[in-house]
């Protein structure tokens, strides 16, 4: 393939296919997690800058909407060759900007390829029905119709595929959307995300991409007219005020919300240990454990808890900390000031219980080593926070039941995991954990585009991927024909 050029001129807004300044005159300094350097300077969004994105994707979706299913194939083929052509230059942004080591950026890419992939089949799977009625001479049909107008909320710990999961099917199911990226990552979130479509030909005003400060454009995003749902990925905090929102505003909007995790990652008695303990490692450790599907806790069998601790802490040992350019590092910086602080806490409150620090170090910046405590309670802040830091609580668990009762033990119920060599036991344990998502004998950080995403409980509601995102971004509308006169009453 061709070089390109590389993408440019981050340093605003893309509404209704151009590029501008934000109205607000203020900016965003963009920053490199590692080395703390500027990477861009992006003028902030207004509402009426909000306003207008809404209003741009309302007048452009209505065309789209009616567009043929192969037009919209065809978008996302293009999209594919050009995220296959640019793949350095993307997995470049994600280690700059998000702080990816080499290895997670690269997982990150696959993602967003692989999510454009299944967007390319999603206008040929929209089915609508005929229906049974129970009137002489009447037809019944549902017709399956996009939504509308989408609004997305997008993280910063996987910017880029956690804007594009919704982004790709929305736009594949004959909508238009609205991103507003996380302000740590305005690139890979959303603008990176704009000039791919924006090279593949998709017509103006089907994405637009918002970047301003909450007290701007927070509630203004939820509460606006336009869009007919909300899709956020965040903390279970910010989502349920998303949810108020929607609930209260003057128009009632549709929700999808996938929120806060705690997975635990249950060994039980006959696990095969070494699978176990790299599993379990990298799960936990990817991205620093800055995933909501990381492994939150460990919970081992008192019968092999001793023998995994100790393999556990030797593996985790060999990580290598340190610039996440550099092939061989596995812990990079944490995103920012914030979860640098929230993690020292964490360890700091994990001494003072009194739990046992197999593995420590000192921060440098915002690079913080791996620490491994064990002889942690399940009921333990430690346990039950969500640890958005490469913190791996370990916990003994007297039985398989006691394990099963520990990792039903929180208000989460995201993803999970359970290590056995008895698949049916295995699928046995799975069946009775309360979480949307349960693997056994692998890690509890899986996404599949073509399977099933979403929690229980504060988890989140509504579901992403394959023909349940088809359900969420879609709308039924019955239609009935009366082919002979009815008889009235009256």
């Amino acid at each position: 393939m061709s070089r390109k050029p590389p993408y440019d001129d981050f340093n605003g807004q893309y509404i209704d296919g151009s590029w501008r300044s934000g109205q607000t005159g203020k900016s965003l300094s963009n920053h490199n997690p590692f080395d703390g350097s500027v990477i861009g300077e992006i003028t902030l969004a207004s509402k009426a800058d909000l306003d207008a994105a809404y209003k741009a994707a309302a007048q452009a979706q209505k065309s789209w909407a009616a567009s043929l299913h192969s037009e919209r194939t065809a978008l996302f083929l293009r999209v594919l060759s050009i995220l296959d052509a640019r793949k350095d230059e993307i997995i470049g942004w994600l280690v700059r900007e998000a702080g990816s080591t080499l290895l997670k950026a690269t997982l990150e890419w696959g993602a967003v390829r692989a999510g454009t992939l299944e967007a390319m089949a999603l206008p040929s799977r929209v089915a609508g029905r005929i229906m049974p009625i129970d009137v002489p001479g009447k037809q019944s049909f549902v017709y399956r119709e996009p939504l509308g107008v989408v609004g997305v909320i997008s993280p910063w710990n996987f910017p880029m595929h956690l804007s594009h999961r919704s982004i790709a099917p929305a736009l594949a199911l004959g909508n238009a959307v609205v991103v507003k990226p996380a302000d740590d990552t305005p690139v890979t979130g959303g603008l990176l995300l704009a000039k791919i479509y924006e090279e593949a030909g998709l017509p103006p005003g089907l994405l637009n991409i918002v970047i301003g400060d909450v007290a701007d454009i927070g509630d203004a995003f939820s509460l606006h007219p336009i869009p007919k749902l909300i899709s956020f990925t965040g903390s279970t905090r910010v989502g349920k005020q998303i949810a108020a929102l929607a609930a209260t505003g003057p128009h009632l909007k549709h929700v999808g919300l996938e929120l806060g995790g705690n997975a635990p990652i249950v060994v039980l008695d006959d696990a095969d240990l070494e699978l176990a303990v790299r599993a379990a490692a990298f799960a936990r450790f990817l991205h620093n454990g800055q995933i909501c599907m990381s492994g939150n806790r460990i919970i081992v069998d008192a019968r092999v808890h001793d023998a995994f601790l100790e393999r556990f802490v030797a593996h985790v040992r060999t990580f290598k900390t340190g610039d996440p350019a550099d092939p061989a590092t596995v812990i990079g910086p944490l995103m920012n000031a914030r979860q640098k602080a929230a993690a020292l806490r964490s360890i700091a409150g994990a001494r003072d219980a009194g739990f046992a620090a197999q593995l420590s170090g000192e921060a440098d910046g915002l690079l913080v080593p791996p620490h491994i405590f064990s002889g942690v309670t399940n009921d333990s802040t430690l346990a039950q926070a969500e640890q958005f830091a490469p913190i791996a609580p370990i916990i003994k668990a007297a039985d398989e039941a006691e394990a099963l009762r520990f990792a039903n033990a929180t208000e989460f119920g995201l993803s999970s995991a359970v290590f056995t060599q008895d698949v049916a036991r295995g699928i046995r344990f799975a069946r009775r954990v309360e979480a949307g998502m349960t693997h056994v004998n692998d890690i509890s950080v899986q996404d599949s585009p073509f399977n099933m995403f979403g929690g229980e409980k504060n988890s989140g509601i509504g579901r992403f991927n394959g023909d349940w995102i088809i359900s969420e971004l879609t709308t039924d509308h019955w239609i009935t024909v009366q082919d002979t006169p009815r008889q009235y009453p009256f």
